[in-house]
C-alpha cells in the first residue's frame, strides 16, 4: 500500500518570523502520523526549517536543485549542497521553472540524475496548460513531459510525480476528481513502461489549488497518493487539514 504524502511548495513566500509561526504551528498540530508530510521552503529558508523541524516527522525539501555538482553557476544550488545540508526532498520540472526559466524535459532529466545521485527523494512535476487541454492534448503533453525526464535513469527508487495541470495552479480552478483520476491513472499505466520504475508502488501527487474544501474528493481517488501544495501550504490550519483528509 502506498503511504500518502502531502508536501508543501512555499514558492517565493517567508520571512525568518513567519517561517517560525508556520513550522511552529505545524509542529504542534495533530497531523495523523500514517501520512508523510514534507514542506519546501525557499532555499533562504532551509536551514531554518532544518533545525526547527530535526528529530519530527516533517520532511523538509529544496524547490529546485542544479543539474551540476559544482563549478561556474552563479546563482544555482547543487543537489549535493541540499544532502549536505539535511534536505530530504527537491522538487524538479515545476511548471514555473518550465514557463519562467524556459526549462527543457533534457536539463529536468539532468537535474533528476543529479537529485538521485545525491540521495534525495525527487518530486517530477507534470501538467498540460488550458489550451493544451481543451485541444485534447493533456496525455501527450504528460506522456512527453514523462519520456523526457525519465528516459535514460536507471535508478529511480523513491521517485515522486506530481501532475499539475498549469491551468489550476494559484487560479482557483481544479480539476474535478475524475479529470485527476483520469491523468494519474494514464500516469501510472506510463510509468509501467519505464525501466527502473515500480508503477504500482509510485506515489502520485496532485497539484493545482488543493484546499481543505477539496482534498477529500481528490484523495478518495485510487491513483491519487497525496498533494504537492501551493497557497494553502502556507496556512497552518489549512495544510493541517489536508494532512489529515490524506489519512
Amino acid at each position: 500500500m502506498r503511504q500518502p504524502l502531502v508536501a508543501g511548495n512555499w514558492k517565493m513566500h517567508g520571512s525568518r518570523e513567519s517561517v517560525g509561526t508556520l513550522l511552529g504551528a505545524l509542529l504542534a498540530s495533530d497531523i495523523a502520523d500514517t501520512v508523510e508530510v514534507a514542506v519546501c521552503p525557499t532555499y533562504v529558508h532551509l536551514a531554518q526549517a532544518l533545525e526547527l523541524c530535526a528529530g519530527s516527522a516533517i520532511g523538509v525539501g529544496a524547490q529546485d536543485c542544479s543539474h551540476a555538482e559544482a563549478g561556474a553557476y552563479t546563482g544555482e544550488v547543487a543537489a549535493t549542497m541540499l544532502a549536505d545540508l539535511g534536505c530530504d526532498w527537491v522538487i524538479l520540472g515545476h511548471s514555473e521553472r518550465r514557463a519562467y526559466h524556459n526549462e527543457s524535459d533534457s536539463l529536468i532529466s539532468a537535474k533528476l540524475a543529479a537529485a538521485i545521485e545525491a540521495g534525495l527523494k525527487p518530486v517530477l512535476c507534470v501538467g498540460e496548460t488550458r489550451e493544451q487541454r481543451e485541444a485534447g492534448e493533456a496525455e501527450a503533453v504528460v506522456a512527453a513531459q514523462l519520456a523526457g525526464a525519465l528516459d535514460g535513469h536507471s535508478k529511480l527508487d523513491g521517485l515522486v510525480i506530481a501532475y499539475e495541470p498549469v491551468w489550476a495552479i494559484g487560479t482557483g480552478l481544479t480539476a474535478t476528481p475524475e479529470q485527476a483520476q483520469d491523468i494519474h491513472a494514464f500516469i501510472r499505466a506510463e510509468l509501467a513502461g519505464v525501466t527502473g520504475v515500480n508503477a504500482d508502488a509510485t506515489r502520485l501527487l496532485y497539484g493545482g489549488s488543493v484546499k481543505p474544501g477539496n482534498a477529500g474528493e481528490l484523495f478518495a481517488q485510487a491513483d491519487i497518493d497525496g498533494a504537492l501544495v501551493g497557497g494553502a501550504a502556507l496556512v497552518a490550519e489549512d495544510f493541517q487539514a489536508i494532512c489529515n483528509a490524506a489519512a
